[in-house]
């Protein structure tokens, strides 16, 4: 048996530089590293060192009515404000106006935004404008409404309003110019509600007191006409005068059937003839006044009682349209809306946005999902193949 000799060669580069290559790229694949690492990295690099700092004013309030105008809850809105899903309409019509085209019209009024709304440094993703957008009011709304937020908790009734500002002083500022068109909303509201309410019977009253002037008017007139204050007391002191005749022309009667029983060819008859002649004509006079002619008292009495009626009715009617009035406005009153301040804007101290590795973390966390579902999907398509 011959000995055989063997050599030392060495390690062979070929035969260990490769499985290891091969075993590298195989732990970190390519296509992680384009997914995954390289937009993470690109986020971190944005949030640790570009994006600018934000200050965060932020104000707490309250949209509510008088105490006693809030209607009475039935079992189910009880039950419902015991789930928190009850809410104020009034104060999502703040919430909306805040964030409007006409709320950001009337803050613009008042703020150079294109100076408070522009990051410091070179972040060009954030404030107002970006580099894309233009300085029209469409773009100025859509850049406020990314730094502002509004949000209702239903189970409180209690609002919140967070401004977001590359400067603190200008997001107090800018936090107590909304609330304050919240406040004038309100105030509208009220305004409009009240004379909604109010005008109509404001109106019926008006109307009212002019019919009972014009009806004083009309009376005033016919008595200065007639030349008499009340034709009814006229008439009944015409009607005492004639009873009184009448009185008078019974005992003349009665005293002439005596002497005529007792002398039957006295002097005296023809005398108290005479007498009882001149009280019927009075009588028939006094009459004649109150009723028949054209001119009588019966005639003039019925317009004056037409006047006399309508001025009641006119009275009446004023009288009642100032009830309702009066109503109206206590109504309007007890439904005042009210917009209450629980926190006035704060002024921050220090920058509490962008939340960086919150961010970061999120994009990672995303990012390495889409990577794993794609790596998923790959994987079976690949076995189906195979198969």
């Amino acid at each position: 048996m011959s000995d055989t000799k063997l050599n030392y060669l060495g390690p062979i580069p070929e035969l260990l530089s490769g499985p290891r290559r091969s075993s590298l790229r195989r732990r970190i694949p390519l296509v992680f590293m384009g997914v995954v690492v390289l937009p993470t990295l690109l986020v971190a690099i944005y949030y640790l060192l570009i994006a600018a700092p934000r200050y965060v004013s932020e104000s707490r309030f309250v949209v509510r009515a008088a105490a006693d105008s809030r209607p009475q809850a039935t079992g189910l809105g009880l039950a419902l404000q015991g789930v928190g899903l009850t809410a104020s309409n009034d104060a999502y019509a703040v919430h909306d106006y805040i964030t409007s085209r006409d709320g950001v019209d009337a803050l613009e009024a008042r703020f150079n935004f294109a100076e408070l709304l522009h990051p410091r440094g070179l972040d060009v993703f954030n404030g107002w404008p970006r580099f894309w957008e233009g300085r029209s009011a469409e773009s100025l709304e859509k850049g406020l409404n990314r730094l502002v937020t509004v949000g209702h908790d239903a189970s409180t009734g209690i609002s919140v309003l967070r401004v977001e500002a590359f400067d603190p002083r200008a997001a107090q500022q800018i936090n107590e110019a909304m609330l304050r068109n919240g406040e004038g909303l309100v105030n509208r509201l009220n305004d409009r509600q009240a004379q909604d309410a109010v005008s109509q019977a404001r109106l019926a009253t008006s109307e009212a007191r002019t019919r009972l002037a014009s009806t004083q008017q009309q009376l005033t007139a016919f008595r200065n006409r007639e030349q008499f204050v009340d034709p009814e007391s006229s008439a009944s002191q015409g009607a005492g005068l004639i009873s009184s005749l009448l009185t008078t022309v019974a005992n003349l009667r009665a005293e002439r059937a005596q002497i005529a029983a007792e002398a039957p060819a006295s002097p005296q008859l023809a005398a108290i003839d005479s007498r009882i002649n001149a009280f019927e004509r009075q009588i028939e006079a006094e009459r004649a006044k109150l009723a028949g002619a054209s001119d009588s008292l019966a005639s003039k009495l019925g317009t004056y009682e037409e006047l006399v009626a309508q001025r009641e009715l006119a009275s009446e009617e004023l009288a009642q349209a100032t009830a309702a009035q009066i109503s109206a406005e206590q109504e309007a009153r007890r439904q005042k809306l009210y917009l209450e301040r629980i926190v006035n804007p704060s002024l921050p101290e220090k920058a509490t946005a962008p939340n960086r590795w919150r961010a970061i973390l999120t994009v990672f966390v995303s990012l390495l999902l889409v990577y794993a579902i794609g790596w998923l999907i790959w994987t079976g398509v690949r076995e189906h193949r195979q198969t």
